[in-house]
């Protein structure tokens, strides 16, 4: 994974993928948390047509027809500075390209059935051919899988994905941090995601061991 601390100045330019997993509290304070970091300069969001299903239906988003752009202000609760949208159709786009300079990309929260057509290579949407490109240009990929039980077509898909370069991080809150909320299992697993892409969030939890 990339190191905690890039060239001075280098603002990262990075790619997320929301996927019909359920999961969309995640995506919500992930990107916000993106778009709070000064560390970040871009971000690249695409949301699949299930995404945007799953989302209305988990985040309570009405039930309107809004343009692609406007969904960045729909997940970050405001007025999103850094989002770029990008309609899941669009294999032209920059991203679609391993050309294009980015420094990571996470599919947050990610479905079988999008793990499913990486590990197979398949790029039949934009995230699909993003990701294939950010394994091919040894760029990491992060997938933040959620779905239960897993069965064995499941796991050989993550075990191809991951001998093809990409980590897995399943969405499994933590308990060891005593979280009070929900919201609070949420924030501090978006803080070890992003710590794990290389960047550190202030207030993460770190276990120090019993005296």
């Amino acid at each position: 994974m990339p190191q905690a601390e890039s060239k001075s100045g280098h603002k990262r330019s990075v790619i997320v993928g929301v996927t019909g997993a359920s999961g969309s509290l995640f995506a919500r304070r992930f990107l916000q948390m993106l778009e709070a970091d000064e560390r970040v300069g871009k971000i690249h969001l695409v949301v699949s047509p299930s995404g945007v299903r799953v989302a209305r239906h988990e985040l309570e988003i009405p039930e309107t027809s809004p343009l692609p752009e406007q969904w960045a202000d729909l997940l970050v609760c405001g007025k999103a500075k850094k989002i770029i949208c990008l309609p899941e159709d669009d294999i032209g786009a920059a991203i679609a390209s391993g050309s294009y300079p980015v420094d990571w990309m996470a599919v947050v929260p990610c479905s079988m059935g999008t793990l499913a057509r990486i590990a197979g290579g398949f790029s039949t949407s934009l995230i699909e051919r993003a990701a294939d490109v950010t394994l091919k240009e040894r760029r990491p990929l992060l997938l933040a899988l959620r779905d239960a039980p897993f069965n064995r077509v499941h796991l050989e898909n993550m075990l191809r994905v991951h001998q093809a370069g990409a980590s897995l991080f399943p969405i499994v809150p933590s308990f060891y941090d005593r979280p009070q909320s929900i919201d609070a299992m949420v924030t501090q697993y978006c803080r070890r995601l992003l710590a794990h892409l290389g960047l550190p969030q202030e207030g993460q939890f770190a276990w120090q061991g019993e005296a």
